[in-house]
């Protein structure tokens, strides 16, 4: 039996979670800043940091005890090493460097990208995943088609050109005044709403892999806000909470900007998954939890589809362990002056046989 004990910290969600042999949730806890962002209708990265550094300690604690091990039971530990917020990756890397410095663990630096989708390998743990799979990674920063042929190879087949679709539903959420983050808050008002009652654009829909959702947020934009006479036209962050149309139906826009976003997302990922010859989709990353994507995912794809819990769609460790232990098992150690990576590429990790990325 193997333990990882695995920390994240790379936006606004300070966690920790022990996996055990790469499968089986042991805990997963996490401490969410939603409602200190939500003021800023964002991320605000200096808050983030120093809530995380408030509550590194305690979460971490907490995932060790509701799995009933200590930390000379830890095998190894598995920390987000990037991409994202400098200041936040800083807090989880150095807590969890001076851990393995007290305890002479060993210490694995994960891609956040990687740890999404290894969140599949956490789903149903008793079915087996066998390679070639696609992975959707779909959330706020990341909008990503990525071919796996096992363990580790990864091969990008599509990315966003702008926006991301987590980005978009936060930036439409904005748009029709509902609470952050968007994506819930979109397709709650979204069920009361006609999908039909907006022809909003499906942009690239028919070229090739790449997505793009500007375009998708900016007609959204001119169909809600006001007539503007002689007035430049100011983007979506500029627009005022609530500053739309007095005719407009919340509920419509929501459920017709939802429908072109899923309509995207669903139809260039089953092309991709056919033309790759797949055994299975794997969806993940915080708008994996949007319900309307897994429903009509399911019903187009000529395979399975697998896609985690709520619990592990946004921001957590567990996904982190899962994705150290199998960089673990193969032999990956990490030295202590290992930095973080901001801006780290899923597409620049190194195979098993090594040191995970650059520096």
């Amino acid at each position: 039996m193997t333990l990882i004990l695995g920390i994240e910290t790379s936006c606004d969600e300070t966690a920790a979670a022990v996996v055990e042999n790469g499968r089986w949730l042991r805990s997963n806890v996490i401490a969410s800043q939603i409602d200190l962002h939500a003021q800023f209708g964002g991320v605000f990265p200096e808050v983030a940091a120093r809530a995380h550094i408030e509550a590194i300690s305690l979460i971490v604690h907490e995932a060790l005890e509701k799995a009933g091990v200590t930390l000379d039971e830890i095998d190894a530990l598995a920390l987000t090493r990037g991409p994202g917020l400098a200041g936040a990756l800083l807090v989880g890397v150095n807590f969890g460097k001076g851990l393995a410095l007290g305890r002479g663990l060993p210490i694995i630096g994960v891609n956040h990208l990687e740890g999404h989708i290894y969140s599949n390998w956490l789903t149903e743990p008793e079915r087996e995943i066998v390679f070639p799979v696609l992975n959707l990674i779909v959330s706020g920063g990341h909008t990503e088609l990525v071919l796996m042929t096992d363990h580790g190879t990864y091969q990008l087949l599509g990315e966003t050109m702008d926006d991301a679709a987590g980005e978009a539903f936060d930036k439409v959420g904005r748009l029709l005044g509902l609470p952050y983050p968007g994506g819930p808050s979109i397709q709650k008002a979204a069920q009361n709403g006609d999908p039909m009652a907006y022809d909003f654009p499906r942009a690239m829909l028919d070229e090739g892999l790449d997505f793009s959702f500007s375009g998708l947020k900016t007609a959204v934009m001119r169909a809600v806000r006001p007539p503007q006479t002689g007035k430049r036209v100011a983007g979506v962050e500029s627009m005022k909470s609530g500053e739309m149309r007095p005719d407009i139906s919340i509920a419509d826009v929501a459920a017709s900007f939802q429908a072109a976003a899923v309509e995207v997302l669903v139809k260039k990922t089953v092309q991709a998954a056919v033309a790759s010859d797949v055994t299975e989709i794997l969806i993940s990353g915080g708008v994996s939890a949007n319900g309307p994507l897994r429903e009509a995912m399911k019903q187009a794809a000529p395979i399975p589809v697998r896609y985690p819990p709520l619990s592990l769609c946004t921001d957590n460790a567990a996904m982190i362990a899962a994705a150290g232990y199998y960089r673990f098992v193969a032999g990956q150690r990490d030295d202590l002056a290992m930095d973080i990576l901001p801006t780290w590429p899923l597409n620049e990790l190194l195979p098993y046989n090594g040191a995970n990325g650059k520096g």
